[in-house]
């Protein structure tokens, strides 16, 4: 190697000639002559001692012409190979994709603002919920399919109003809407029949006000939305370690400090950070509409004398005026607001506990004024009876 470097050098950079090349390294004249011609440095291979197994392949490439996806067992049994099996299993890994068709690999690539992929993901932690109780609960999780931007709140339950409350927030936190999104079957958003998923109407509603297409996996096929399944398993090993929780609050709080970091990492696939995408993702999604959908749970219904309503198996007060009156009932992540004739009669901060009685002492207060009123008290006097009368009347006295 640095006879045939130096002879280039002294051939084409000083301009020695072969002659003299000769005299001043002592080499071969064919020899330099071959290092003038070659622009690539000497090799040297040693020629293999071959292997036994060398006088079968013949009948191994006969066999795997006419079946490329026989075993290795039945082919050494074939041919009667007595052998080292490991060496045979190598020869024929290395002859069958000759005889195999090609089967390359599909990449799967996302366009900017293409689609968004979303689950619930539950932590392995019960989280207090105050009174004593606590609970497992689930975590709406989405990520943009271009940019991998992670997005993720806790909320109360599975249900439709809570499912979607925390899509809509996570939409707010991405700052647009994906053109697609990517579901599995989940009860409180698609209804599935004779292999087909239909969305729910609670969902039908919340994506026809965004104008976002939908895309529901096939039971039991994570891969379809295999960016979010990461995503979860990334939660569970990078955010959740070593955390202590105090409440759905708290652990929102922490999130929330955990995600932008998160998103201004290295990404394992991309070679870049998330954030770095994420303003070619946004701009690419259709804009949030002016006036949001509104997720909420709504109902309407005659108040009653006793003037608590149960909402989600907790009793809410109600401010006795509304008695008798419809009322209309309105619960989101955060509080529960009842109307009546437009006026607000009552505003609760929701509970996540269960089967909790929760009062405004402003509505104990009127309560007790109302039924005061109703029932004045007598101040007029009162005749009393003359018991002696009785004792008369019966020799007693």
């Amino acid at each position: 190697m640095d006879d045939w470097a130096e002879v280039r050098r002294l051939y084409k950079a000083e301009g020695v000639s072969i002659k003299e090349i000769v005299r001043r390294t002592g080499l071969a004249r064919n020899t330099v002559r071959s290092a003038v011609r070659s622009d690539t440095p000497p090799s040297y291979e040693r020629q293999g001692p071959g292997s036994s197994l060398d006088a079968h392949e013949p009948a191994i490439r006969e066999l795997l012409a006419e079946f490329p996806r026989m075993p290795a067992t039945v082919i050494a049994e074939r041919i009667g190979w007595s052998g080292g099996h490991s060496v045979f299993r190598a020869r024929v890994a290395e002859l069958r994709p000759i005889y195999l068709p090609a089967d390359p690999c599909q990449r799967t690539e996302y366009r900017p603002g293409e689609l968004a992929q979303w689950d619930l993901w539950f932590p392995a932690t019960r989280i207090p919920l105050g009174y004593g109780q606590d609970a497992i609960l689930p975590v709406i999780v989405g990520v943009s399919g271009y940019s991998r931007t992670l997005a993720a709140r806790m909320i109360p339950s599975r249900k439709a109003h809570d499912i979607l409350g925390g899509h809509l927030r996570c939409l707010v936190d991405l700052g647009g809407v994906p053109r697609k999104g990517v579901y599995d079957n989940e009860a409180a958003l698609a209804s599935r029949h004779g292999g087909r998923s239909t969305p729910t109407q609670a969902f039908q509603r919340f994506r026809g006000a965004l104008g976002m297409g939908v895309v529901f996996c096939k039971p039991g096929d994570p891969e379809a939305k295999g960016l979010v399944e990461r995503a979860n398993q990334y939660l569970e090993t990078s955010f959740l370690p070593g955390r202590r929780f105090e409440s759905p609050a708290d652990f929102n709080a922490q999130l929330g400090l955990w995600l932008p970091i998160a998103n201004d990492r290295v990404h394992s696939t991309l070679r870049c950070r998330p954030s770095e995408r994420l303003a070619e993702d946004r701009a690419a999604m259709m804009a949030l509409p002016a006036v949001l959908p509104d997720p909420a749970w709504g109902e309407s219904r005659r108040l009653g004398r006793d003037h608590w309503v149960r909402v989600d198996s907790c009793d809410y007060s109600v401010h006795p005026r509304a008695i008798g009156r419809r009322i209309n009932l309105r619960l989101d992540l955060d509080e529960l607001v009842v109307t009546c004739a437009g006026d607000v009669v009552a505003r609760h901060e929701r509970s996540w506990a269960r089967n909790r009685t929760i009062t405004d002492p402003a509505h104990d207060l009127a309560r007790g004024a109302m039924q005061a009123a109703a029932n004045p008290p007598c101040d007029d006097d009162v005749e009393l009876a003359d018991l002696s009368v009785y004792d008369r009347a019966t020799g007693a006295a």
